[in-house]
């Protein structure tokens, strides 16, 4: 099952293809223009680098955030016009998840699941944030997708924590200060950002169960409210777990 898979959740543009869970290419790039105008062109060099051309992909995957809105809408609509015209099924997928599972196995001791919480940078003083159970290549989620403050991020976690997330570099050294009743680990740089490698490798799961989004509902992760006011982990759509 050959995918293609879209992150532009953050300020950098990742893109992957891959055929059930090997990924045959994959592109990291921050774009020096508008996104808008240079995606085709970033599209067609990893489907190239695949040796894979659109009308060869079985599926597509899209990560739907939190972060920017204005990219992530960009994204999407490559995404939606890419399924209008192929007519194949697509999956959207949070890019915490994606974040989330960028924490490498070698984290894992003596087979036992590791406790994420992923932590990325909404300025106003907020992150998104959600936790996680991960083992192996398994990841459950525990708590909603959620738009808060750190200290409330932070609130009942217990035991080893890892972190990973571009928020880190501005919080890690109040994690240290407010670790009371856990202990931090953090993440190398390298991993904090969303990958579409590994939005395709959830997403292809997921279109293996036959689990896939009806086009014209797939929308942003927005956990803002319509008035961009900031809100609290109950203003935040409630979402499945991963």
């Amino acid at each position: 099952m050959k995918i293609l898979a879209i992150d532009t959740s953050t300020r950098h543009l990742s893109l992957a293809v891959s055929d059930g869970d090997k990924t045959l290419a994959s592109r990291n790039t921050r774009p020096r223009k508008d996104l808008s105008m240079t995606i085709t062109f970033d599209i067609e060099r990893v489907l190239t680098k695949a040796n894979t051309r659109l009308s060869d992909l079985d599926g597509f995957v899209v990560g739907l955030g939190p972060g920017s809105f204005t990219s992530l809408r960009v994204g999407l609509s490559m995404l939606k016009a890419f399924v209008l015209v192929t007519g194949r099924p697509v999956v959207g997928v949070s890019s915490l998840d994606a974040v989330a599972m960028n924490v490498r196995v070698s984290r894992v001791r003596h087979g036992a699941g590791a406790q994420v919480c992923v932590i990325n940078d909404a300025r106003r003083g907020m992150v998104y944030s959600s936790l996680y159970d991960k083992k192996g290549d398994a990841l459950v989620r525990h708590r909603e997708y959620q738009l808060e403050p750190l200290e409330k991020v932070l609130d009942g976690l217990a035991g080893e924590v890892i972190f990973i997330g571009d928020a880190i570099p501005l919080y890690r050294e109040k994690i240290m200060l407010l670790a009371k009743d856990f202990k931090p680990v953090f993440e190398v740089e390298k991993r904090w950002l969303p990958k579409a490698q590994e939005l395709a490798r959830i997403g292809y799961q997921r279109l293996l169960k036959g689990e896939v989004d009806k086009v014209d509902a797939l929308a942003p992760l927005y956990l803002y409210p319509e008035d961009c006011q900031v809100g609290t982990a109950q203003d935040a759509p409630k979402r499945g777990h991963a």
